[in-house]
């Protein structure tokens, strides 16, 4: 499982550094407006992530979703926690939300087993 982490970390560096070589401002600016959104502010680093969370699984967004896997798992989220927004995202976003949710507990287990 440790793998699962690794490639997914590994990918995510590599086709960042593609995109942000090609100089595009606008993809710049939107990746500066990201890593700010999830800023502390009013709310918590931790509240943000486990938002983003919610929002990337009823989307549907696997890559996402294991990026706010590991963003909630850095900042202490416990799989108590994690486990309630799979249900608000299933809540929210209905049944066809369950695939991701099984792909997300694998990501979850690998954070947690690596430990």
């Amino acid at each position: 499982m440790e793998n699962l982490i690794e490639d997914f970390n590994s990918y995510r560096t590599k086709m960042n550094e593609v995109l942000m070589s090609k100089d595009n401002l606008v993809l710049k600016r939107l990746f500066n407006l990201d890593t700010n959104t999830y800023q502390e502010g009013a709310l918590s680093v931790k509240t943000k992530e486990m938002l983003g969370l919610v929002a990337s699984m009823v989307l549907r967004c696997d890559d996402c979703i294991k990026y706010h896997l590991l963003k909630c798992f850095e900042n202490n989220v416990t799989t108590s926690e994690v486990y309630e927004v799979f249900a608000v995202a299933n809540i929210v976003g209905g049944t066809i939300v369950i695939p991701h949710t099984r792909r997300g507990a694998e990501f979850w287990e690998a954070l947690i087993q690596q430990k």
